[in-house]
């Protein structure tokens, strides 16, 4: 089999902004930590085990020199962990940017669908407050119907709904909180929603309707 096989790398995205941009509602110190730490790792991870796995397809690890059920696991944790992460960094806007309510397309169905915008935001916070562990919220656009769902899933992949794109999304792992807010995670749902990046959440629905 040819030694050239192999898989591109991932690689870690900019960080939309400053690391102090969205104080003080989420610090410097955590972007720092959890963008510079966790992010970094999570693509640091999935090249590894990547890597790993091409070993496998060439044969240079034979049956038994490697356990293919840990593998994937490792796989799907490392680069859900960075593709999750890489929206949410996009999905966050410095004060004046981010906050505030949609407008365009994205306000219509959520007037549509949740009555107003007040009740999608209670809806969506309450569904984020009620996440055993960590994990993530999101909201995502339905090709199918239309619809945008509100869905929990917990660490990086269990929950998770195939295909939906994801138009706004919330860490909930306590790295994203913790060194600001402690064990309030109430608190930190509650201030992210001044950071919100709504015309990055408008642009990518816009890629979807018909």
């Amino acid at each position: 089999m040819s030694s050239s096989i192999s898989f591109k790398k991932f690689e870690l995205p900019p960080l939309p902004y400053k690391v102090d941009a969205l104080e003080p509602y989420i610090s410097k110190d955590i972007i720092d930590v959890h963008y510079n730490g966790h992010h970094k790792g999570y693509v640091t991870g999935a090249n590894t085990f990547m890597e790993r796995f091409n070993k496998v397809i060439k044969g240079e690890l034979q049956s038994g020199q490697y356990d293919v059920q840990g593998l994937m696991r490792g796989i799907v944790f490392n680069i859900n962990g960075h593709k999750l992460h890489a929206l949410y960094w996009d999905n966050m806007a410095p004060a004046g940017k981010g906050g505030g309510q949609p407008g365009g397309a994205l306000a219509d169905l959520i007037v549509k669908q949740y009555g107003s915008y007040d009740r999608f935001k209670q809806v969506f916070t309450e569904t984020a407050n009620s996440l055993p562990g960590t994990g993530w919220t999101v909201l995502y656009y339905d090709t199918e119907n239309g619809n945008l769902e509100i869905m929990t899933f917990e660490n990086h992949f269990m929950n998770h709904i195939a295909e939906l794109p994801i138009l706004l999304i919330l860490d909930e792992f306590e790295h994203a909180y913790y060194l600001q807010y402690k064990n309030k995670r109430a608190d930190y749902v509650t201030n992210w929603w001044n950071v919100v990046n709504w015309d990055y959440a408008e642009k990518k629905l816009q890629k979807y309707l018909k």
